[in-house]
């Protein structure tokens, strides 16, 4: 599990197209690496569409945006497109990263117990360390741009 203070890994995984994300393409700048459960839903619509419509302020303040979802690249290259979004999605359908990253558990919702996504967002500095993590608790999807630059 990732905490305050780690450095992320090399290997991020696969973005929408198919390329490999690297986080030292990131040195000098810093990540908001976040994680949301799954493409076309109200949550995580509102929360990609909040990143997308702040974007120009969050790159302005020095933050590359990153998604990440347990869905396959070609969900991502819908959700891009019908949400015109600016940023790249990594598909991490093998678990890995959401795994590596803490953020995969049980989850319990209308009675049901499954296996998913904690949404959770990492703000990364320009050396690839984890300065806060804004927690599944913490996140509100209408704002989160706000909560990231605030």
């Amino acid at each position: 599990m990732i905490k305050v203070g780690d450095k992320i890994p090399e290997i991020l995984g696969k973005d929408q197209n198919g390329n490999e994300i690297k986080s030292s393409v990131y040195a000098g700048k810093k990540l908001v690496l976040y994680f949301y459960p799954k493409d076309m839903t109200p949550g995580c619509t509102n929360e990609a569409c909040n990143l997308r419509d702040n974007y120009s302020e969050l790159r302005a303040k020095g933050y590359e945006v990153l998604g990440v979802s347990v869905d396959d690249e070609k969900k991502h290259q819908n959700f891009i497109a019908k949400h015109e979004l600016p940023f790249s999605l990594i598909a991490d359908t093998d678990k890995k990263l959401v795994e590596e990253f803490g953020v995969w558990g049980e989850k319990k919702m209308c009675g049901r117990t499954y296996m998913g996504t904690f949404r959770t967002t990492f703000l990364i500095n320009e050396e690839g360390i984890v300065e806060r993590i804004i927690t599944p608790k913490e996140v509100k999807v209408k704002e989160h741009a706000q909560q990231i630059l605030g």
